[in-house]
């Protein structure tokens, strides 16, 4: 069968956005359940579908981490249906009132949160973001327009057809979820290029999908960009939570992109704590500066610059030396990516110092940079996470999906 033109699925999910934005909360919740009751009655087709796509990328030679990414499991597909149920019980910010006020000649102002109408969403090889990122318009009263990786083209098509029908049953238009079913690189050029149809797109994915989007993009877009993150171990650190906490950022999943990739050590505590790193980190490759190979010798290689600034995804890391907190401030400001920092320091100064000079969406102080997410912040879940800075920046949730209209109400004002 032949794919659907880009610009019929553009157009089925602009008519099915503007139903969706009157939709009650209580029919949007009603079928972002009914999705997630579907999601686990027919979780048996998914997971064939998904099957072949692993067998293909694993015979095509993918890494692991890729293939990872890629996987779901009978627990995945559990943990998709109870994202959908957590988003069904957050509040609804479409209608919202942010805030208003009455000028002098009496007009009423007041800005309300609304829709932005067809979100698109093209990510790579991860699966789960098709109900996530539909469960998360759907709230937030947007048509979800996906293109996900042509690996898991079978799994993110059977998620959406699974979920079209189960939002149907509750009497919303099927198209409020639209799965591109075309896999080829000129159906995705056209995608990014749809501004008929598209108020908003979200590239999730790594530096080849955002330079595409970067080159070819003429609807507004959102970077959901690298995670260069770093663990700054202070002067003033607790060892034992440092160790904790690097531990966790680096190894509890290295594929996803708020695992931390570089380690920053202050040099007061480096001969100490670098030894405990290196034991505590078993299995992941460690590559360094000078100094901390030579605390370290033989157990850290040498770092190029390009590994300093390199987002891994796998058991990898870098590791630097630092004289002084400015010294780790200025090694972020270099290499960093603005997604997540962490330091770890029971100085009160320190950390105040490092959440309001380092630039970044996120910055933790004794926390592991594993913690960026949706659904740790309470969101529910995700649809990604911005690493720029308008129009929004951080976690994207559902007030990130919506935006402000001034509506204003007189007694027959006019302007003189």
């Amino acid at each position: 069968m032949a794919p659907t033109p880009v610009a019929e699925l553009g157009a089925r999910a602009k008519a099915a956005a503007r139903v969706l934005a009157g939709a009650s909360s209580a029919a949007k919740d009603d079928a972002l359940r009914a999705g997630a009751d579907l999601l686990v009655e027919r979780a048996g087709e998914i997971l064939a579908a998904n099957e072949a796509d692993v067998a293909r990328s694993t015979a095509d030679g993918a890494e692991a981490t890729v293939v990872d990414r890629l996987r779901l499991t009978p627990a995945r597909v559990e943990a998709m249906a109870g994202g959908l149920r957590l988003v069904a019980a957050l509040p609804d910010p479409v209608g919202e009132i942010a805030d208003g006020w009455v000028r002098p000649n009496g007009l009423r102002i007041r800005r309300v949160r609304v829709p932005l109408g067809v979100v698109a969403i093209v990510y790579e090889n991860r699966p789960n973001v098709t109900s996530d990122a539909a469960g998360l318009c759907l709230k937030s009263g947007n048509a979800a327009l996906l293109r996900g990786s042509s690996a898991a083209i079978g799994s993110n098509l059977a998620i959406a057809a699974v979920l079209r029908e189960g939002f149907a049953k509750s009497g919303l238009p099927e198209d409020v979820v639209v799965a591109v079913d075309d896999p080829s690189r000129e159906a995705t050029v056209e995608l990014l290029r749809l501004r008929g149809a598209v108020d908003c797109l979200v590239p999730r994915g790594g530096p080849s999908l955002v330079q595409a989007v970067l080159d070819n993009a003429t609807v507004p877009y959102v970077i959901d960009g690298d995670g260069n993150c770093h663990v700054y171990v202070d002067a003033a650190a607790d060892l034992d939570m440092a160790v904790a906490i690097l531990v966790n950022a680096k190894t509890q999943r290295p594929s996803v992109c708020n695992a931390a990739e570089s380690l920053l050590v202050h040099e007061a505590v480096a001969d100490v704590f670098l030894p405990r790193a290196v034991a505590a980190l078993d299995g992941v490759e460690l590559v360094g500066d000078d100094r901390s190979r030579a605390i370290a010798a033989g157990w850290i290689g040498p770092a190029t610059d390009d590994d300093f600034g390199r987002e891994f995804l796998s058991l990898k890391m870098s590791v630097a030396v630092v004289p002084s907190l400015d010294a780790a401030v200025d090694h972020i400001a270099r290499y960093g990516t603005g997604h997540t920092e962490a330091i770890v320091t029971g100085d009160l100064d320190a950390a105040t110092r490092f959440t309001s000079e380092v630039d970044a969406a996120v910055v933790m102080v004794n926390a592991s940079t594993r913690f960026t997410d949706g659904e740790e912040f309470g969101y529910g879940a995700e649809i990604g996470i911005s690493t720029q800075k308008l129009h929004a920046r951080g976690p994207m949730g559902l007030h990130q999906l919506t935006t402000l209209k001034y509506v204003v109400e007189g007694t027959g004002q006019i302007r003189t």
